[in-house]
């Protein structure tokens, strides 16, 4: 039979893998209290007392003890899933884990038990509304998070400062289209209710709000995805060096002799936060070493999905013809920061410079001169990627965010753009401005999940750990 939300479902929650402890989790969907009695009279013993943890063993079908451990009950609606959970929190090795999992599909199969799928938990939590699109989203954030700042800002997610910041913006649109649809309603009475109510200075105002939420939330997506930032050059202009600077450890190899990159090496460091996903790569030129070829091959093929692209020179030669012909290639659309490696070796120290159109990309430079062997600069090349990513300082208030988020923030956003131009026009313009009004409502409202569709829904919550 195909599965249905409203099944029984069992999981481990625990990380795969050895630890002091490992739980497994039922939620009991439609069996209801009845299983859960049943349930946790074969596995224990006993009907356990609602939100009391009881020390009991947890026994196979023919009354042997698998684990001895904590077991807890929590009654519907006060459990994560909003329905009747049971929770059995043993020792946390993957055999003994196996051997309670199994034992209760075994127990369960009277009733329909079967294992969970991947974020099914949470999908419970938020069909019973337990939690809205946006928390049960940092759910996954939250164990995911790979800084301390993005560790946090899910957290704020979590307890519902996005939604209900979100839930706010939607009631000021409710509020602006029922003045707009009364107007429409009643064309016949000599009041403007748009002009007495104030309507374009709601828009503007709501328009304001909304920029302000979408400021924080660009913000948190940095913090989720972090930025991909692309060390590119001619060989041994100091690549390698570089990565090892920004990262304080030494993990690439570092040699005078050219070509000793040959693959990309990978390194995610954090910057006020923010991961930096930085990328040492094969030094770029004309070669006929075909283990080389391939590496300047995977070389732009970074390049092409970066964020940002560091393109480094050395400091004594500047940008030469081959430099050039590397520059042209670059992306139009990724900002290049040029980087004059080893200062230490000129008369010049460390600075930034704006240029203008100075590169054969004909795009705006920002030029850097460091020595990645001494350490010196690089404090000016950090603040240059935040810069770049866009990060504001004291924005540790900021809630996780993730691209889909940023895509309806935006359409709202330009739905309440052209509701501006129809605002207070004539009646076919105010059936636009309605219209405008009730498409960004749509918008914001697929944030918090009160109009998403179930393949949406599916996408979200297939990417879970199973267990959560």
């Amino acid at each position: 039979m195909p599965s249905s939300d409203s099944d029984p479902i069992v999981a481990i929650a625990t990380a795969p893998g050895r630890g002091g402890i490992g739980v497994v989790r039922i939620s009991f969907g439609r069996a209801g209290a009845p299983a859960a009695e049943t349930l946790m009279s074969e596995l224990t013993g006993q009907v356990l007392k609602a939100r009391h943890a009881s020390y009991t063993p947890f026994f196979d079908e023919g009354g042997n003890a698998l684990d001895h451990g904590i077991a807890l009950y929590f009654p519907a609606p006060n459990s994560y899933t909003g329905e009747h959970v049971l929770e059995l929190q043993g020792h946390g090795g993957p055999i003994v884990l196996q051997l309670v999992l199994q034992r209760c599909v075994d127990a369960g199969r009277a009733f329909g038990l079967r294992l969970a799928e991947p974020g099914e938990f949470t999908r419970r939590a938020f069909l019973t509304d337990k939690l809205d699109l946006a928390q049960a989203e940092a759910v996954a954030d939250l164990i995911e998070a790979s800084t301390e700042a993005a560790a946090r800002s899910a957290g704020r997610s979590l307890e519902g400062v996005f939604s209900r910041d979100i839930h706010a913006l939607v009631e000021e649109v409710i509020t602006l289209r029922m003045l707009v649809e009364a107007t429409l309603d009643f064309p016949e009475e000599e009041i403007d209710f748009l002009e007495a109510a104030d309507a374009r200075g709601k828009l503007r105002r709501i328009q304001e709000r909304l920029a302000d939420v979408l400021r924080e939330a660009r913000q948190g997506a940095l913090l989720r995805e972090g930025l991909s930032v692309v060390l590119a050059g001619q060989p041994n202009v100091g690549k390698s060096s570089l990565l090892n600077a920004l990262a304080g450890a030494e993990l690439a190899i570092v040699t005078p002799i050219a070509g000793t990159t040959r693959d990309k090496v990978a390194q995610t460091i954090q910057i006020e936060g923010i991961p930096l996903h930085v990328i040492d790569t094969a030094g770029l030129r004309d070669t006929e070493d075909e283990v080389e070829k391939i590496g300047i091959e995977r070389t732009w093929g970074e390049i092409e999905k970066a964020d940002v692209v560091l393109h480094l020179l050395d400091a004594r030669s500047g940008q030469t013809a081959e430099d050039d012909v590397i520059a042209a290639r670059f992306p139009a659309n990724v900002p290049v920061v040029r980087i004059l490696n080893k200062t230490d070796l000129t008369d010049q120290g460390p600075v930034v410079n704006t240029l203008g159109d100075a590169s054969a990309t004909g795009k705006d430079v920002r030029e850097i001169r460091l020595s990645a062997k001494k350490g010196d600069g690089i404090a000016l090349l950090r603040a240059e990627l935040l810069r770049i990513a866009g990060w504001q300082a004291g924005a540790e208030s900021v809630y996780l965010a993730r691209e889909r988020h940023l895509i309806a923030l935006r359409a709202a956003e330009e739905h309440l753009q052209f509701a501006a131009q129809h605002a207070g026009q004539n009646a076919q313009a105010l059936d636009l401005f309605a219209e405008e009004l009730r498409l960004a409502q749509e918008q914001l409202n697929s944030i918090t999940g009160e109009f998403t569709s179930d393949d949406l829904l599916g996408v979200i919550f297939s990417r879970f750990c199973i267990g959560k």
